[in-house]
């Protein structure tokens, strides 16, 4: 049985969802004013990778991914940029699908915007209201009331006394207390602005994700999922609002990702080591950015540099490797290698650990580079393609990725090696040995890798 952290209760439990062989996940996507970053590549991965799992265990996932395509920060932007927000919104959010498809992602089954569930956010404002756990205040803002919702800092572990103790609230604001947030945020001039019952304005972000959820999902769903940062407030200000609007329990079981390092510290723009998916995918392969980031497990800070990317490239490298060089046979009988299968999902339900899963993977390839029947090599193989898929691994030919998969930009290419290759082969035809030694070299010193067998040269990036 699989068992997830549930980050509300600090354990791990057996999931258990509201209707038998269905999970409905909820996932925070990202706020469209800027390009995805590497933060964003993690999350985005990791429930990539456990949405595929789920559906490789005969699970019916109903993933729901939103995009925040309203937010002060959107809204700055497009003031930096003296353009409308709803552009500066398009904009990225078309850039945040390019990226999505670069890293191979299997696209959410909704992705509900923002923008398209006003009716859904005013409504549920409306209801807060009604049942006294929100309020107008004098400067025209909706503030949720905390001091109505008694469980309030139960997800992150906050006690709401030392908070208040350390927060301040500025003259101007309206607030009753100082852990009140904003739902509802009246029109300033030349910003968007919708028409509600507490005059023209746009919601607060934490409402959306509350509305856009349990419209897609209903008012009590299985899995909230998000990155670290979101704990708290974000995540913590969606329980209280959601179970105070509907009276139900809202989430089952929530699944935070860890941060991403640079350098030892975390990413952020202030510290000026603030990566793209873009820039990544310039000098590393979608999929060893994939298996960077499941060879760390999803809740631990996960430290991002070239030597790490280098290592990813090198491994998966070495499993391809593997089924290039094994026969491929997609009759193989596996049946042998039962207690392997075993090993491999006994680690993904001890709460996705993938890096146990991926030692796996490896153990598989050592016992086939070193066994004698071409029978228990092929079944190896099969098995290793089986396993590694159901968590978005090795789906490639072995060529494409090991004459591809590492490539960067400045790189030979593969017609300029193949054509360096026939060089060195008419070159040691002729008995020309320092020829085919100098060629050899230089693609050594490119980062090419050559194996010469009895079928010819084989060559890999790495």
């Amino acid at each position: 049985m699989l068992h997830l952290y549930n980050s509300l209760t600090r354990a791990r439990e057996p999931l258990t969802t509201l209707e038998p062989g269905v999970v409905r996940l909820y996932v925070c996507g990202i706020t469209v004013y800027d390009y995805c970053h590497l933060g964003h590549a993690r999350f985005l991965i990791v429930f990539d990778m456990f949405t595929r799992f789920l559906r490789a265990q005969g699970w019916q996932v109903r993933y729901v991914r939103n995009v925040t395509d309203i937010d002060d920060k959107i809204i700055n932007r497009a003031a930096e940029s003296g353009v409308d927000a709803d552009e500066i919104a398009t904009r990225f959010t078309h850039a945040m699908s390019e990226d999505e498809a670069a890293l191979g992602l299997t696209a959410p089954d909704v992705e509900p915007r923002a923008t398209a569930h006003i009716d859904d956010i005013i409504a549920m404002i409306s209801t807060l209201i009604d049942k006294g756990a929100a309020y107008v205040g004098d400067n025209g803002d909706v503030y949720y009331d905390v001091s109505t919702f008694a469980r309030y800092g139960a997800l992150s572990g906050r006690d709401t006394a030392e908070l208040r103790s350390g927060a301040r609230i500025a003259v101007n604001e309206s607030k009753d207390d100082p852990l009140d947030f904003v739902l509802w945020k009246p029109a300033k001039d030349g910003e968007p602005a919708w028409d509600s019952p507490w005059g023209p304005g746009r919601p607060g972000w934490h409402i959306e994700c509350s509305a856009m959820s349990t419209c897609c999902l209903g008012d009590t769903f299985d899995i909230h999922g998000g990155g670290l940062d979101l704990q708290f407030p974000h995540h913590e200000n969606e329980i209280a609002q959601s179970e105070a609007a509907t009276g139900k329990p809202y989430v089952g079981l929530w699944m935070h990702n860890g941060f991403v390092t640079v350098d030892d510290e975390k990413m952020s723009k202030s510290l000026g080591n603030f990566l793209t998916v873009r820039d990544v995918l310039a000098d590393y392969d979608a999929e060893s950015v994939r298996y960077f980031v499941l060879s760390t497990h999803y809740r631990s800070p996960l430290a991002y540099n070239g030597p790490a990317m280098d290592a990813a490239v090198n491994a998966l490298s070495r499993l391809y490797t593997t089924l290039r060089d094994a026969p491929d046979d997609a009759n193989a009988d596996t049946s042998t290698l039962a207690s392997d299968r075993e090993r491999f999902f006994a680690a993904m339900h001890d709460d996705l650990n993938t890096p146990a899963a991926i030692a796996v993977l490896f153990d598989l390839a050592r016992r086939a580079n070193r066994c004698d029947t071409a029978g228990e090599a092929a079944a190896l193989a099969a098995l290793i393609r089986e396993l590694g898929r159901t968590i978005g691994l090795l789906g490639q030919t072995p060529e494409t990725f090991l004459q591809g998969g590492g490539a960067a930009e400045g790189d030979l290419s593969a017609e300029r090696i193949e054509s360096m290759l026939a060089a060195r082969r008419e070159a040691r035809a002729n008995k020309d040995f320092a020829a085919a030694d100098a060629i050899r070299d230089e693609l050594t010193g490119a980062g090419i890798t050559l194996e010469d067998t009895a079928d010819g040269t084989k060559w890999r990036r790495g």
